[in-house]
């Protein structure tokens, strides 16, 4: 957990407290069903890795890029 999760709303595509439904009853021996929203949601949760990654990704790359030769040294 991040320290803004704490203080902000999760953003939309996030996944939530109230979605976290990982822990198994005693008599609960079936797996989940795969529903419509469900999938839904998956993808929204892998499309908004993908930008956050691809945003991250720029990030890095301005920061270690080599800097540019300055002008008029002759190199």
């Amino acid at each position: 957990m991040n320290l803004f999760e704490i203080f902000e709303p999760t953003p939309y595509g996030y996944r939530t407290e109230k979605d976290d439904q990982t822990s198994a009853q005693p008599k609960q021996t079936r797996r989940t069903r795969l529903t419509l929203t469900r999938i839904k949601k998956l993808r929204t949760v892998n499309d908004v890795r993908k930008i956050e990654h691809g945003k991250y990704l720029e990030k890095v790359s301005k920061q270690y890029k080599p800097p540019a030769a300055a002008p008029g040294l002759g190199l």
